[in-house]
């Protein structure tokens, strides 16, 4: 059976590789007509709009369905900061995605340099270069004037993937900096299953499962509170739904 799941994981990655390009191909020339060129945010709303239909289709495709809870918890028109836990590099289209509205993504540079594919990732992103504290100090008034376009702010607090057994890694002061300097609520969203997707000890594998994204209620900026406390008040909150739900 494990010979037989460690063949198929392999198989399967080439499957979803294959899907990827030739969705993202079919993807790109109505995202180069009809978003690139357009002043933000009609830019980015028209790319998550679109971009939400083709994720939708690929990830139904490589049999990892999407099923999202709490988007209710956006209220009509309010912009907010929303933080979540980071395990694969599916967590970022299954939640840009699953947020209701348009918004982008705080993500790394390198990424942008990929032929075509780096056009799409830009026009979701806020690209910070980890290396160069002047660009991570730089990223913060980015995501600032996200939030003015009336962009929601997606944020994985753990900075990088969690590899851990443990719900969640240490948060980084970023976001809860972001949402103190804006006054812009924040919303936890806990993302379900990307590990069993993509096991983090194995290497060229992908197996199908469905995948959930669970948005929680806001934490409403108080006038008292520091980036320590509403650091400690949103992991804890996040952990503790993750561990009750997780299946």
């Amino acid at each position: 059976m494990n010979i037989f799941k460690e063949l198929f994981g392999r198989l399967w990655i080439v499957w979803a590789a294959i899907l990827f390009t030739s969705t993202m191909m079919i993807f790109f020339i109505p995202f180069l007509l009809l978003c690139y060129f357009r002043p933000e945010p009609q830019k980015t709303n028209r790319f998550v709009l679109y971009s939400r239909v083709w994720m939708n289709i690929f990830l139904t495709l490589i049999g990892c369905p999407l099923k999202i809870k709490g988007r209710e918890n956006f209220a009509a028109g309010q912009t907010y900061i929303v933080l979540c836990n980071h395990n694969t590099i599916i967590d970022v289209p299954a939640s840009s995605t699953g947020i209701p509205g348009g918004n982008k993504t705080i993500a790394k540079i390198e990424m942008a340099k990929i032929p075509l594919f780096g056009l799409l990732y830009k026009t979701g992103s806020v690209l910070v270069d980890r290396k160069s504290e002047a660009s991570r100090r730089e990223s913060l008034g980015k995501m600032k004037e996200v939030l003015s376009l009336g962009l929601h702010m997606c944020i994985y607090p753990e900075g990088t993937r969690n590899k851990t057994n443990q719900p969640l890694k240490f948060f980084h002061d970023g976001g809860f900096k972001l949402a103190i300097d804006t006054k812009k609520s924040i919303i936890p969203g806990v993302i379900f299953n990307t590990k069993k997707v993509l096991p983090p000890d194995k290497t060229f594998f992908l197996w199908p499962h469905s995948i959930a994204v669970h948005f929680l209620e806001p934490f409403v900026i108080q006038p008292s509170d520091t980036v320590e406390e509403l650091k400690k008040k949103v992991f804890e909150t996040m952990k503790n739904y993750y561990a009750a739900n997780q299946k």
